[in-house]
């Protein structure tokens, strides 16, 4: 499809926009994940804003942008830290600099403004408590391979999704693994197949609060989310072998089709009321926002989140295909 041929339209009549909206179009941006339902409300109220749901994983939008640069579809597009490095290097994204983006820390943004940061998440287990039909609740990667949780473990895609590639590498990081070293997770993964493990590739939010899944290794905002937000018992658990932290990204899509108002949304992201959204939905904001009492109060003691180890973005980034590749022929 040329450029010059995609309308406001086609917009409206493909991703379901009213034509007086102004519209932008954001690749990976799924209700039930980080709240980006808050989030959008609040673009569409506090901006004149309409983006439409999108439920991409981070590596289907990386994929997609590729795919699209020629005449490009996407005007932002939001996935994990190692989405935003390749994006770069595949000059698919263009710099922007947001308001405020001075305050997020070196490191967590690119120099000449080709991502940056808008939150942080923890890899552990999100646990449907009541689900686990009497088995005590996990604490432990080791824990999950006993035959009691067979049939009860999920895992993201490590080959697609990005929070399943974070997942693989929380748990490499505390099976004594490196990003040179992926034996621990590989092996672990294929003793986890006698358990009958479900891999779905997008977000399984809302298969765990069912009970469909009992145990999901996810971010803790979404288990904190489940915990307060949600009708039963959820709980959050740091794995006792360790884990990591890792940010999520936003990027301007090069030569997106409305950059003005993608701008304003990336501009939105970062703002004040805009971290505090993430702030409400129990992320850690890229910027130095205070948590509020009651929703600091409701996370894990930090001494749980001392297990929680940061990671080399270069090298995570570096490390993902490969991994993938090791999942797919060793695992899958």
């Amino acid at each position: 499809m040329k450029k010059h041929i995609f309308t406001l339209a086609l917009v409206a009549s493909t991703y379901s926009i009213p034509a007086q909206a102004e519209p932008a179009v954001c690749y990976n941006c799924p209700p039930q994940w980080a709240d980006w339902a808050t989030m959008l409300k609040a673009i569409d109220k506090n901006l004149d804003i309409q983006i439409p749901l999108d439920n991409k994983n981070s590596g289907q939008a990386l994929s997609q942008i590729l795919a699209e640069r020629g005449s490009p579809v996407a005007d932002v597009v939001y996935y994990g830290i190692t989405g935003g490095t390749t994006a770069k290097r595949e000059g698919v994204v263009e710099p922007y600099k947001p308001a405020k983006i001075e305050d997020v820390p070196e490191g967590l943004k690119d120099p000449e403004g080709n991502w940056f940061a808008v939150h942080y998440g923890t890899i552990g287990f999100f646990v449907n408590v009541d689900a686990l039909g009497g088995a005590p609740v996990p604490q432990c990667y080791a824990d999950l391979l006993k035959p009691e949780y067979k049939g009860m473990v999920g895992y993201l895609d490590p080959s697609s999704a990005f929070a399943g590639y974070a997942a693989a590498i929380a748990v490499n990081h505390g099976m004594g693994g490196d990003l040179k070293n992926f034996d621990p997770v590989i092996n672990y993964f294929r003793e986890l197949q006698a358990n009958r493990p479900i891999v779905p590739k997008q977000t399984a939010y809302a298969r765990v609060v069912s009970g469909e899944m009992s145990i999901l290794f996810d971010y803790d905002f979404n288990a904190y989310r489940a915990k307060y937000e949600e009708d039963g018992n959820f709980e959050f658990v740091i794995p006792c072998e360790g884990t990591i932290s890792v940010p999520y990204v936003m990027s301007l899509v090069k030569n997106a089709p409305h950059p003005e108002a993608a701008k304003k949304v990336l501009d939105y992201v970062l703002s004040d009321e805009g971290q505090q959204i993430w702030a409400n939905a129990y992320l850690k904001p890229s910027r130095p926002v205070e948590l509020p009492k009651d929703v600091s109060d409701r996370f894990l003691p930090a001494s749980e989140y001392e297990r929680a180890a940061s990671v080399d973005y270069d090298a995570l980034e570096a490390a993902q295909a490969p991994l993938g590749e090791r999942y797919l022929n060793e695992v899958r």
